[in-house]
C-alpha cells in the first residue's frame, strides 16, 4: 500500500505562487510516475503535470511556463511550484502515484487551490 499525503494549498490572490507538496509512504518502487491533477467545481480531472523517477517532465498546455514540477527521489516527494496563478487555476488538486511495477495508482486526498482576482 502507498499513502500520500499532500500539503500547500491555500487561498492566493491572481498573480501570486503556491507550493504544493506530496509525501509518499509506503511500498514506493524506485520506477513510479508522480503526477499532479487538479478538478475544478463541475469539470473533469484534469492533468497537470507528471514526472518519472528518472526526472523527466511533462505539463498541461495551460500551465506550461507558470508552474514547475520536481521530486526528491530520496524523500519519496513531489512538488508542484505555481507561479503567475490565475483564477481559472482555482481547483482541487490531487497527487498521484503510478507505480510501474504492478500497474498500480494511488490517489491522495486532494488540497484545495483558491485564486481571487
Amino acid at each position: 500500500q502507498v499513502q500520500l499525503v499532500e500539503s500547500g494549498g491555500g487561498l492566493v490572490q491572481a498573480g501570486g505562487s503556491l507550493r504544493l507538496s506530496c509525501a509518499a509512504s509506503g511500498s514506493i518502487f524506485s520506477f513510479n510516475v508522480m503526477r499532479w491533477y487538479r478538478q475544478a467545481p463541475g469539470k473533469q480531472r484534469e492533468l497537470v503535470a507528471g514526472i518519472t523517477s528518472g526526472g523527466s517532465t511533462n505539463y498541461a498546455e495551460s500551465v506550461k511556463g507558470r508552474f514547475t514540477i520536481s521530486r526528491d527521489n530520496a524523500k519519496n516527494t513531489v512538488y508542484l511550484q505555481m507561479n503567475s496563478l490565475k483564477p481559472e487555476d482555482t481547483a482541487v488538486y490531487y497527487c498521484n502515484v503510478y507505480l510501474l511495477i504492478g500497474s498500480k495508482n494511488y490517489w491522495g486526498q486532494g488540497t484545495q487551490v483558491t485564486v481571487s482576482s
